[in-house]
C-alpha cells in the first residue's frame, strides 16, 4: 500500500518534530495540562500525536494515556522516547484522525494539537472525537488559525507550499462553529502566536524553493506582513504563525 503524503512528509521528518521547538516548547503545550486541569483517573487520548508532547505532558497526570497516528515512525519514536522517560502509561496505536479506534465513551479526555490541518476532513474527526468522549468529556484542540479572507488564502498558501500535505488552517470563527455543529460546548478560546525561524522552517527544501519562499514573505501585501510579521533577513529571517486553542466539553 502506497504512503499517504502525510505519511511521507512526516515519515522522513519524524525524528526533527521531537526536537522542534514550536511542538516540544510552544507556549500551546502547557496551556492545554493547565486548561484541562486532568485527573489520576483519566483515560486520555491523543489524536495524530506526532512527537508525542501532549502525551509525554499528560501521562503524569493521568491513568492512561493513548497516543495515535497514522505514521508509524512516529509511533516507533513515541514508544521508545516514553519509555526513555519512564512513561509507562503511554500506550500507541495506528489511527486516522477520522476512524479511532476505541469503544464510545471510552475517554476523559481527548487531545489534538498542530494537526487537523492535515487532516483530510475536520468535520468527521469532531464526530469521532465526541463519539469516544465520555458524556461531559474534554476536548482540547489547538491548530494553526489564520485571518478570514484573501489574507488567509495567502497564509495557507504560504504553507502549502512548503509543506504539500498541509491542506488548510481554519479560522477562529470557523473552529467555534464547527464545534458547536458538532456537539461540544466551547468554554474557553484563545489565539496564541508563536515565532517562526525562517531557516529551520524551511530547511527541509533546496535553494530555489527556499528562495521561493522567501519572496512570498518579501513581497506579500500589507495586510498579509501584519498577519506574518516578517523580520531580519538571511540567517536571522524569521516571522510569525497563529494558533487558536480550544477547550471544550461533549454536550
Amino acid at each position: 500500500m502506497s504512503k499517504t503524503l502525510v505519511q511521507e512528509q512526516f515519515g522522513k521528518n519524524a525524528a526533527g518534530y521531537l526536537t522542534s521547538t514550536p511542538h516540544a516548547l510552544g507556549k500551546s503545550l502547557e496551556r492545554l495540562v493547565a486548561l484541562t486541569a486532568p485527573q489520576k483517573d483519566w483515560r486520555a487520548l491523543d489524536v495524530a500525536t506526532g512527537g508525542g508532547h501532549v502525551a509525554y505532558s499528560f501521562a503524569p497526570h493521568v491513568e492512561r494515556m493513548w497516543a495515535t497516528d497514522i505514521t508509524q515512525e512516529m509511533l516507533d519514536l513515541v514508544k521508545a522516547e516514553a519509555a526513555k522517560r519512564g512513561l509507562s502509561n503511554i500506550r500507541t496505536a495506528y489511527a486516522k484522525a477520522e476512524a479511532l479506534p476505541f469503544e464510545d465513551l471510552s475517554f476523559d479526555l481527548v487531545t489534538c494539537r498542530i494537526a487537523p490541518h492535515h487532516f483530510d476532513s475536520i468535520p468527521h474527526f469532531l464526530d469521532e472525537v465526541r463519539r469516544v468522549l465520555k458524556p461531559s468529556g474534554v476536548f482540547a484542540v489547538v491548530d494553526n488559525v489564520v485571518p478570514a479572507g484573501s489574507v488567509g488564502d495567502y497564509v495557507n498558501a504560504f504553507e502549502r507550499f512548503r509543506d504539500p500535505s498541509h491542506l488548510r488552517a481554519w479560522t477562529m470563527e470557523e473552529w467555534c462553529a464547527a464545534l458547536k455543529a458538532h456537539g461540544f460546548a466551547v468554554g474557553h478560546e484563545e489565539q496564541l502566536f508563536k515565532q517562526m525561524e525562517f531557516k529551520s522552517w524551511a530547511a527541509r527544501h533546496d535553494a530555489n524553493m527556499q528562495a521561493f519562499l522567501r519572496s512570498m514573505l518579501a513581497q506579500a501585501t500589507p495586510e498579509v506582513k501584519a498577519t506574518l510579521e516578517p523580520k531580519g533577513e538571511g540567517h536571522e529571517l524569521t516571522f510569525r504563525l497563529s494558533e487558536g486553542l480550544f477547550i471544550a466539553r461533549r454536550a
